[in-house]
This record gives C-alpha cells, sequence and structure tokens, in this order.
C-alpha cells in the first residue's frame, strides 16, 4: 500500500508539470494561497487557516483526477478549475468577496453551471469511446445529460447550503433586503388570498430596528438566484455540446472542456508501476505462460 502510494505520488508530480501554461498557473496560485495562509496564521484567522489548507489540497485535484481516471484535461479547463478554486475559497471566503463585490457568487455559480455541464458532457463522452459500452447516441440526448448533470449538482450544492445554515448557523444562503412581499400567512380570512406589503423601509425584531432599509428575505431569492445562473451556464454548455456531437468532435470550444482518455507515453501512474517491476517480471509482461 505504501508503494502504491508512493507511486501515486510521483504520477501526481509528473502530470503537474505536463503542460507549462496550466503549471505556471498552479505555481502562482500555490504560492498566493502559502502567502495568504502565512498572513492568516500571523493574525489568528484559524478559520481562514483552515479554508487555506483545503485550497493547497483542491489544486491538486485536477492532476489526482488525471492520474487517477486515465484521462487528459484540456489544459483550458484545467486553468478554469484551479482558478475557480482560488476564486471561491481564498477570494470569495477569505477576502470577502462574496459580500464586498457584486456579482461575485452569481458570477461563480454561472461558471459552476457551465463547468459541471462539461464534466457530464465528458463523462458521456468517455464511456461512450470505451468499446465495451458504446452506444450510438443522439446529440440531443448527450446535450440533455449534460444539462441534468449540471443542475442536479446546482440543487445538491443549494442543499449542502441550506444544511450549513440550518446546523452550523452559517449564511452560505445570503439574504437579500426586499421592499414588497406578498403572503396569504397575513390574509385574515383563511381563504388563501394573498396579502401584499408594500413600501418597506425597515425591519424590526423584538421592537429594535435592525436598519436594514427594508424586509429581510432569508436566503430563497439567493438559492433561485444561484439556481438560475447554474441553469444559463448548463444551457450555454449543452448548445456547445450537441454542436460538437452533430460536427463529430470539430467544434473548437467544446474540445477546450473535454477530457479525452490518456495516450500510452503520458499514462504516468502506470509508467511508475512499470518502473517497480523487476527486470523478469518485466521480460514477462504480456506473454503466455509458458504451459499455455
Amino acid at each position: 500500500m505504501k508503494k502504491r502510494w508512493q507511486q501515486f505520488k510521483a504520477a501526481v508530480k509528473m502530470e503537474l508539470r505536463e503542460h507549462k501554461s496550466s503549471f505556471i498557473a498552479y505555481k502562482v496560485l500555490h504560492v498566493l494561497v502559502v502567502a495568504t495562509l502565512i498572513r492568516q496564521c500571523v493574525l489568528g484567522h484559524f478559520e481562514s487557516v483552515f479554508f487555506c489548507v483545503l485550497t493547497l489540497l483542491l489544486l491538486y485535484v485536477p492532476s489526482i483526477v488525471q492520474v487517477g481516471l486515465r484521462i487528459e484535461l484540456p489544459t483550458t479547463l484545467e486553468i478554469i478549475i484551479l482558478c475557480f478554486i482560488f476564486a471561491a475559497e481564498i477570494l470569495g471566503e477569505i477576502s470577502s468577496f462574496y459580500v464586498r463585490v457584486p456579482g461575485w457568487d452569481t458570477m461563480l455559480h454561472t461558471v459552476n453551471g457551465f463547468l459541471a455541464a462539461a464534466i457530464g458532457f465528458s463523462l458521456v463522452v468517455l464511456l461512450n469511446s470505451d468499446e465495451r459500452l458504446t452506444f450510438d447516441l443522439s446529440p440531443a440526448f448527450m446535450a440533455v445529460v449534460a444539462f441534468c448533470f449540471s443542475m442536479t449538482i446546482g440543487v445538491l450544492w443549494e442543499f449542502f447550503e441550506c444544511g450549513m445554515d440550518l446546523v452550523f448557523h452559517t449564511d452560505m444562503q445570503k439574504d437579500t433586503i426586499l421592499h414588497a412581499i406578498y403572503t396569504v400567512a397575513l390574509d385574515p380570512t383563511r381563504t388563501n388570498t394573498v396579502v401584499g406589503v408594500t413600501g418597506i423601509t425597515d425591519t424590526a425584531v423584538n421592537g429594535e430596528s435592525l436598519g436594514l432599509g427594508g424586509y429581510l428575505d432569508i436566503g430563497l431569492l439567493d438559492t433561485m438566484k444561484d439556481l438560475f445562473v447554474n441553469f444559463i451556464g448548463a444551457v450555454v454548455f449543452s448548445i456547445i455540446g450537441y454542436f460538437y456531437v452533430k460536427s463529430r468532435g470539430k467544434g473548437k470550444v467544446a474540445s477546450k472542456f473535454i477530457p479525452s482518455r490518456k495516450e500510452e507515453g503520458r499514462d504516468y501512474l502506470k509508467a511508475e508501476q512499470e518502473k517497480a517491476l523487476p527486470p523478469e517480471a518485466e521480460g514477462r509482461e504480456g506473454r503466455p505462460d509458458e504451459g499455455a
């Protein structure tokens, strides 16, 4: 087990250095995260230290996936994933971009919808390229699968945000200030009649003003907005994927986001495993037994 782990680590390191542009992006982001980690340690912000450590681990994910699944991620996709991780964890959480930068959360959810659709589409492409599991799938079917996969990921993430808010009292589902509400809960006749309360300029709790300038919606609109922009990202890639299949893999945009199977010479895990084989075993590899 120890030997296998060492082989896997060596393969991941080789994978990191395979493409110059993605390796540069990784190193730059790695240095920025380490610098942020040191600063947060000095400030005593240990929750932020956790986010930094988590980010350092997540930056290895693209390489781990490529080695473990023996697939080749396009350089464009790999760089976007690395930047997405940095933008969500370091800029979003530690630098408070979710609060300070309007639309930051919206932008990330849109990108997430696009990337999740690309992943769903890629899973179908990779499975369909296996001779043992080849089906004649239509472009429309593959686009629908990509869309549904992306929306499922989006919904599961919103479940996670809601669970974190309820159990750990976080505020992942950001609140929205409203100036009007419409509800049947205020209908005195109990006849399911909608009552509108408009022109709301403040909210008071236990007689104390919160100074919000309106009514505080607790996360519902944020969730719906996140799902809507996820929907937009999913639709965009599903359309791109549809024409990619329609043109028999000639789409330039889609090819930058769709992984392929590892070529024989770039399967670094296999190369590391072959290094560990004794010479006599290596010589017998691929030959039938003498008694056969």
